[in-house]
């Protein structure tokens, strides 16, 4: 997967920006055929389970009302970092190629970094978790979130953009561990429901982010990365004041 980057700023590279992105798009809409073929013939329904009847909630307002305070400032903290890594997003890659001065295959190679960073800690981040306390951690990873947008904002270089990268990689320190808060902060007879109803919520809400930064990014590149960083903090110091682990 870590490959698919370095492989999509080959093509643009070869090939110009129009007929690249078409040539890219082209062969990830194979790969994902491809995928989805195997996926129904090597995973199997299981048996066991298909008879059994559950009773889900099928309005997500309802569960909304339902969601503990806990997980409700987890949710309010979480809608705010993630306007921080929305704002720019679309914008990191016109950073790198045009005021930092890369070629798209380098960017290809931050992107990998990106992905290898975040496959690094993954396992052993979410062992230490499920050994105490995941609050700590997630306040980590809105700090990860937080600090993103500021060492781009101070990267010219190839090189200063490798750091950056890895930094944003590191973002996902804890992020298998928020997932495990959210489940744990969660009703008992209704996790995957309440799961959905956040991430309904949380992705509506960040939506807006989009339109936002295209705005500040219009005004200056500066104000854009600034307002995000902003966003960031405010989101971690909401959740380091408020959070919990518990109900």
């Amino acid at each position: 997967m870590a490959l698919g980057p370095i492989v999509g700023g080959a093509f643009i590279q070869l090939y110009g920006i129009r007929s690249g992105i078409r040539l890219a798009f082209i062969v990830a809409l194979i790969m994902g055929l491809i995928s989805l073929l195997m996926q129904q013939m090597l995973i199997k329904e299981d048996e066991e389970k298909k008879d059994v009847s559950l009773q889900a909630e099928k309005n997500p307002f309802r569960m909304l009302k339902i969601m503990s305070p806990s997980l409700r400032n987890l949710l309010i903290s979480d809608i705010m970092v993630r306007f921080c890594e929305q704002i720019p997003h679309a914008f990191v890659v016109i950073w790198c190629l045009h005021h930092a001065g890369v070629s798209p295959v380098q960017f290809g190679i931050l992107t990998t970094v990106e992905m290898a960073t975040a496959m690094l800690i993954y396992i052993p981040v979410a062992y230490l978790a499920d050994r105490g306390s995941k609050r700590p951690y997630v306040v980590v990873t809105f700090l990860f979130f937080s600090f993103f947008p500021l060492a781009i904002l101070f990267s010219r270089s190839f090189s200063l953009l490798v750091m950056a990268f890895i930094l944003r990689g590191l973002k996902e320190f804890g992020e298998p561990t928020r997932k495990a808060l959210i489940m744990d902060l969660a009703p008992e007879d209704k996790k995957a429901g309440m799961f959905g109803a956040y991430y309904l919520v949380r992705d509506v809400i960040v939506s807006v982010a989009a339109f936002g930064g295209a705005y500040l990014w219009s005004l200056s590149p500066a104000t854009n990365l600034i307002t995000a960083f902003g966003f960031g903090i405010l989101g971690t110091t909401f959740f380091f004041l408020y959070g919990k682990d518990l109900r």
